[in-house]
């Protein structure tokens, strides 16, 4: 795979996101290899308990777009929401499995929206699935993907604010 290649794609993809959108929100975008893939990755800060661990293997939630030698054979681009050791993530009283199942349920309705989708995952994978791209310039679906988890990033963040810790004010 010619990851340089790779790279300046997805990086070109990111360049066309809306940055006062994502400031607003608060998402944080890089891309990078990691784990034998080109990656896009989005999350917020206090989606981590080390937000910037490449790649993430701590307590987090991120969501990825990504692509490796054998996704390239069959033409496919992936991407996934992970949710990673909740119970220890800082701040948040959450449970890996019901934050999964609540997420589902809520996601079950915009289900249609996304291509090859399956949320039949154990709890850490919310969602993950994969689209037919043209290898030669998959931009504009690395967009597209990427700006379809920015609109549905409230559903994650909605359930994170039910799960915050209430501080003692004694």
């Amino acid at each position: 795979m010619d990851t340089t290649f790779y790279l300046s794609l997805f990086q070109q993809a990111v360049d066309k996101l809306d940055k006062r959108l994502l400031n607003q929100r608060q998402l944080q975008v890089e891309t990078g290899v990691w784990l034998d893939s080109v990656v896009l990755r989005i999350h917020k800060q206090h989606w981590a308990n080390n937000p910037d661990a490449k790649p993430q293997t701590g307590p987090a939630i991120f969501f990825s777009i990504w692509i490796n030698n054998a996704d390239i054979k069959e033409h496919k681009l992936f991407y996934n929401i992970h949710a990673l050791k909740l119970r220890k993530l800082n701040g948040y009283a959450l449970t890996s499995r019901k934050f999964a199942d609540d997420f589902r349920e809520q996601f079950k309705s915009l289900e249609h929206n996304w291509p090859n989708v399956s949320t039949e995952f154990g709890p850490q994978t919310l969602m993950q699935g994969w689209k037919i791209v043209n290898l030669d310039f998959p931009t504009e679906d690395i967009l597209k993907i990427a700006n379809k988890f920015i609109e549905i990033e409230i559903l994650i963040e909605n359930l994170l604010i039910n799960g915050k810790v209430k501080l003692n004010s004694n």
